[in-house]
């Protein structure tokens, strides 16, 4: 499957969208108090697991960007 520059922006705009949120997300978690350990823990794993999903969309929406870019081969 070929995708296309419109597909790159979009790969590119959700990581991008993931990181912002959830970089608010960790303020947002180092500013409460008085929660169990397990309470940390489990928004932890969600945080990495997040920055890991958009590192991957963010790496397929340049390589799509950048295939794109690329002249077509018309051999017809």
């Amino acid at each position: 499957m070929k995708l296309e520059r419109k597909h790159a922006f979009v790969l590119l705009g959700i990581a991008a969208w993931n990181v912002i949120t959830y970089a608010r997300f960790i303020k947002a978690l180092m500013d409460t108090e008085d929660r169990p350990t397990g309470y940390y823990v489990a928004h932890t794993i969600l945080i990495i697991v997040n920055f890991a999903i958009a590192a991957l969309l963010g790496a397929w929406g340049v390589r799509a960007y950048k295939e794109a870019k690329k002249p077509q081969n018309a051999s017809v």
